[in-house]
């Protein structure tokens, strides 16, 4: 498995520990990860800290040029929020690990020029459904439902 991903579900499993959603994103710039987070809306009481906004933050500033050479890893299809930031920062390329519990507006995300590969993990799948059968109410207040 790619070991981007697999940082990526890290940061997922260190969110179920911590009580929180399991999704787990890194930001990696020319071959090293700059950024890595995780769904903390619960831990930080937090209206945006879904996985990809912690990682960016977490990335801290980084320069326009930089972000052009960037891709995003998150272990689910990034919202709209979250996809919304990579296209304004220009991020060429997001690797998703899975989308079938939830699929964020990926043909948009193409329409824009950004690559978008799903690779159908089931850690990824198997993390989310799990969590969705034994938290529902959190998840919907975290997709905005």
């Amino acid at each position: 498995m790619d070991k981007f991903l697999t940082a990526a579900i890290e940061e997922a499993r260190k969110g179920l520990a911590e009580g929180g959603i399991p999704i787990g994103s890194v930001l990696v710039i020319d071959g090293e990860i700059v950024g890595r987070g995780h769904n903390q809306r619960v831990q930080k009481g937090s209206a945006i800290l879904h996985a990809e906004m912690d990682c960016f933050e977490n990335a801290g500033r980084i320069k326009a040029k930089d972000y052009q050479r960037a891709t995003l890893y998150s272990t689910l299809s990034p919202c709209d929020m979250c996809s919304g930031t990579a296209l304004l920062y220009g991020i060429p390329k997001i690797i998703i690990g899975e989308n079938q519990t939830f699929q964020g507006p990926e043909e948009y995300v193409r329409s824009r020029g950004v690559t978008v590969e799903v690779v159908d993990n089931q850690e990824c799948k198997q993390l989310m459904e799990a969590f969705i059968k034994a938290k529902p109410e959190l998840w919907n207040e975290d997709i905005g439902e």
